[in-house]
């Protein structure tokens, strides 16, 4: 068996003993899957409003909540890691004759099919909420492209998060961090309705501009905020995948 091939075996086979942990915690699933929901049914229809949203609110509101769903899921991610560093697993598993970086790969895969059921389970109840994409088919798979290539984006931050953290109790730290900066995003309100200093932080936000976009292709307008939504999301794939595979190469020194 060639290396490549190798590689691929082994991270198929790291995929599906993450595909087999859903079975074991259904639970865990389902509350991943519904709790986006919750926030949408609350900034909906309980918060509600949009200052400065022209039109329906929904339009407005699905696409942010769709941004913010992708970043949110990052303390899942790092959930997921430091419980493996601390039982043992990874150790285990690199003592064993598997491609490096399998481990990784498998975790990452794993997260992304997660995290596009939940893309698809939140459209599914914006659709029954009155939200309509207008784009195309075309235009609706860019949306849901560059969606998760910004959830990959913050998958590879979680993973390097979770190997400088080490631990579990850590990830509260993260998760204090990461609602200032998901909500300080055009996800729910225009930046033109906030303080000029404000607007202008939320406007620079990599979630604003995955936002827009996405609400440019939903909407069948013209899509120049694209180049912004796919270079910020590479650019932190660059600096932090790199890291990642670093810090989880020195795991054994």
């Amino acid at each position: 068996m060639s290396m490549s091939a190798h590689a691929l075996t082994d991270s198929w086979t790291m995929t599906r003993r993450e595909l087999a942990h859903w079975g074991r915690q259904p639970v865990q699933v389902v509350v991943n899957l519904v709790f986006p929901v919750m926030l949408l049914l609350m900034f909906g229809y309980l918060v509600g409003g949009g200052r400065g949203v022209h039109g329906s609110y929904i339009d407005y509101l699905l696409p942010g909540m769709l941004a913010l769903t992708m970043a949110f899921g990052l303390e899942g991610t790092m959930i997921a890691v430091t419980q493996d560093l601390n039982k043992g697993v990874v150790d285990r598993f690199r003592s064993m004759p598997m491609a490096n970086g399998a481990v990784l790969v498998g975790r990452s895969a794993a997260d992304m099919l997660q995290s596009a059921l939940a893309l698809f389970v939140l459209m599914g109840v914006g659709y029954a909420l009155g939200w309509r994409a207008d784009g195309g088919p075309g235009a609706f798979l860019g949306a849901v492209g560059l969606l998760l290539l910004f959830r990959f984006a913050m998958l590879w931050i979680g993973i390097h998060l979770a190997l400088v953290a080490g631990k579990p109790e850590m990830v509260q730290a993260v998760q204090i961090l990461v609602w200032p900066v998901g909500f300080l995003s055009n996800a729910l309100a225009l930046p033109g309705s906030m303080p000029g200093w404000l607007g202008t932080v939320v406007e620079w936000n990599p979630m604003s501009q995955t936002a827009t976009a996405v609400r440019d292709l939903f909407g069948g307008t013209a899509a120049e905020t694209v180049a912004a939504a796919v270079i910020w999301p590479l650019v932190l794939l660059a600096v932090f995948f790199p890291l990642a595979v670093r810090r989880f190469a020195r795991l054994s020194r």
